[in-house]
């Protein structure tokens, strides 16, 4: 008995796996993430900060933005393609003006500021407000509309 019902078993076994891991991908996105922040060191998070606050603190720079969106994207990375008109939209916004960055996480000087934000997952989109402080964070597709929104 036990063996003719142990495929059924198994496949409810796994739709029940499958299905939690989807309703908590965002709490496990959030621990890799933290823990990559942790494991990252103080000379990367001190790097990182830097980076940061050299190019996207607008306060200081006196650039003429109100917020950045980075992207953390690869090349192979299907959500990432259908991003770019969707970044494009947000480039072309008169209101806010947001500076628009995109990384690619296969490039060897994206890995510090990955580290510093803990990314792992892409797309990963990050605002930023006028001081280099993230103010939001989300991974996968999002319209550009939605985070023009994020940034009023």
């Amino acid at each position: 008995m036990v063996r003719k019902n142990f495929p059924v078993i198994l496949l409810v076994i796994l739709v029940i796996v499958l299905f939690l891991g989807y309703l908590l991908k965002d709490n496990l996105n959030g621990y890799i993430s933290a823990k990559m922040r942790e494991i990252a060191g103080d000379e990367t998070i001190l790097s990182g900060k830097e980076w940061v606050d050299s190019l996207f603190n607008y306060t200081k720079n006196k650039q003429n933005f109100e917020f950045s969106l980075l992207q953390f994207k690869s090349g192979g990375c299907t959500i990432c393609k259908q991003m770019e008109p969707e970044l494009e939209k947000i480039k072309n916004a008169t209101t806010p003006r947001v500076n628009v960055v995109v990384l690619n996480v296969l490039n060897e000087n994206s890995l510090n500021v990955m580290k510093y934000f803990g990314i792992s997952v892409v797309p990963t989109h990050l605002i930023l407000d006028k001081n280099g402080q993230e103010i939001f964070r989300k991974y996968g597709f999002i319209s550009g509309e939605e985070l023009l929104e994020k940034c009023r």
